[in-house]
């Protein structure tokens, strides 16, 4: 078994958090993380910013290249309120989340990898947005990293 700090390998995660994961999930963990760090370089180094593409290349080139301290402190700041409602949600609706906005699973793919039907993975992510939705109306009060 390996310890590994959820942290490192999801960004909603505000403050260290370790678990402990059989060696071949930790194993596919830091090779997915290697070939993301790589993925990035390539696209430093050969610039990737054709307007083109519709891999979303240039959303994160323009969302990245912002002048602006204030619009980037309030991008921080949507993060944080959005790392921490997504942390506030109960283990299954968070990972249903993750797997439909983050991942760009369909609601019928996750309802076939859980073993359940349609209809619950669909409510059970109408739950969570709505709980997430409330979160954010509460300004975040219930987030660890601004307890602090």
């Amino acid at each position: 078994m390996a310890t590994i700090n959820l942290k490192d390998f999801y960004p909603w995660y505000t403050c260290d958090e370790f678990v402990e994961v059989p060696d071949v999930i930790a194993a596919e963990l830091f090779a997915d993380r290697r070939y993301q760090k790589t993925q990035e370089r390539i696209q430093r180094r050969y610039k990737v910013l054709s307007l083109n593409t519709e891999d979303g290349t240039e959303a994160s080139a323009v969302g990245l290249s912002n002048d602006n301290p204030e619009e980037v402190l309030e991008m921080m700041e949507r993060h944080c309120r959005l790392c921490c409602a997504l942390n506030a949600l109960p283990d299954i609706q968070g990972r249903r989340i993750e797997a439909r906005y983050l991942r760009g699973k369909s609601i019928r793919e996750i309802a076939k990898a859980e073993g359940v039907k349609v209809c619950a993975v669909r409510e059970s992510i109408n739950r969570g947005l709505k709980a997430m939705k409330k979160s954010f109306s509460n300004n975040f009060q219930n987030c660890p990293s601004k307890q602090q």
